[in-house]
C-alpha cells in the first residue's frame, strides 16, 4: 500500500444513486477514502462542480459515469490542479444537440406531470447493450436506484444537463493521467464519443468494454475494474 492514500471523489450519473457504484467501490477502498459526490442540488454542472470542490479535499481522483462525466470535466475546468487522476465512464465532452435538448425538455415535462415511472422503465432498452435487454437483474437495479434519487432531484439534474457547457475544448489542456472507459454497445453515447475524449486528453488511455452499453460498469463490472485499477495505481504511484 503507498505511503500516502489516494482519495477518491466518484460523480454519479442522471438519475442514479450512489448505489451505482458498488461494484467499483472495492477498487477504489482498495486505495484509500473514497466519497460520492451530491448531485441532486444544484440546477447547473458549474453549481454542481463548485459543491463538489467545497467537500472535496485538496488533491483528490475524479471518476464520472455519464452526468457524472460532466461534472467531472467542469472539476477539471476549475480546478485543474487539484485532480491527481481522472477517469471518464460512459460519457461525452459536447453539449447536447438541439434534438437531444428537445428530448430531455420533453422528459422532464413528463416528470413533472408525475410520470417519472414511465421515463424510468422506457429507458432501460436504450441503456444496456442489446444482449442485456432482457436482464431482469439489471432491470431491477436501474429501477431501483433512479427511485432513489426521484423525480425532484430528476428534474433538477436534467435542467444542469441541458445547459451544461461544451467541454471539448479544454480536453487538451488536461494533464493528469486519464482513464476513458467506454462501452463498445452505448446506445446514449456512443462509442465515437469516448474515442474522441481520449484522443483530445494527451495523457488518455481508452479502454472500450464488449458486451456493454451506458451501465458499462453493471454490464462488465469486472473489465471497467480493472480499467479503474490501473488508473489508480498509476496516480498512487505518482
Amino acid at each position: 500500500m503507498p505511503t500516502r492514500a489516494l482519495h477518491t471523489v466518484l460523480v454519479p450519473p442522471l438519475a442514479c444513486s450512489a448505489r451505482v457504484f458498488d461494484t467499483l467501490m472495492p477498487h477504489v477502498w482498495a486505495h484509500g477514502a473514497a466519497t460520492i459526490a451530491d448531485t441532486r442540488r444544484d440546477d447547473s454542472v458549474v453549481g454542481m462542480a463548485a459543491r463538489l470542490l467545497d467537500d472535496a479535499p485538496e488533491r483528490f481522483v475524479l471518476v464520472g459515469i455519464s452526468m457524472g462525466g460532466y461534472i467531472a470535466l467542469e472539476v477539471v475546468r476549475q480546478a485543474p490542479g487539484r485532480i491527481r487522476a481522472l477517469a471518464l465512464i460512459s460519457t461525452s465532452a459536447e453539449p447536447d444537440t438541439p434534438e437531444q435538448a428537445s428530448s430531455r425538455r420533453q422528459q422532464l415535462d413528463l416528470a413533472r406531470a408525475g410520470r417519472y415511472d414511465d421515463i424510468v422503465t422506457a429507458a432501460f432498452p436504450v441503456l444496456v447493450d442489446p444482449s442485456h435487454r432482457n436482464d431482469a437483474e439489471l432491470a431491477a437495479f436501474w429501477l431501483l436506484t433512479a427511485h432513489e434519487v426521484g423525480p425532484e432531484a430528476f428534474c433538477t439534474q436534467l435542467k444542469a444537463v441541458i445547459d451544461r457547457p461544451d467541454s471539448h475544448p479544454m480536453l487538451s489542456t488536461i494533464s493528469c493521467p486519464t482513464a476513458v472507459i467506454h462501452g463498445a454497445g452505448d446506445q446514449i453515447i456512443p462509442l465515437d464519443h469516448g474515442q474522441d475524449t481520449a484522443a483530445s486528453i494527451p495523457s488518455a488511455t481508452l479502454t472500450v468494454v464488449e458486451t456493454a452499453g451506458h451501465m458499462a460498469a453493471q454490464e462488465q463490472p469486472a473489465a471497467v475494474g480493472k480499467a479503474l485499477d490501473a488508473l489508480l495505481n498509476q496516480a498512487a504511484a505518482q
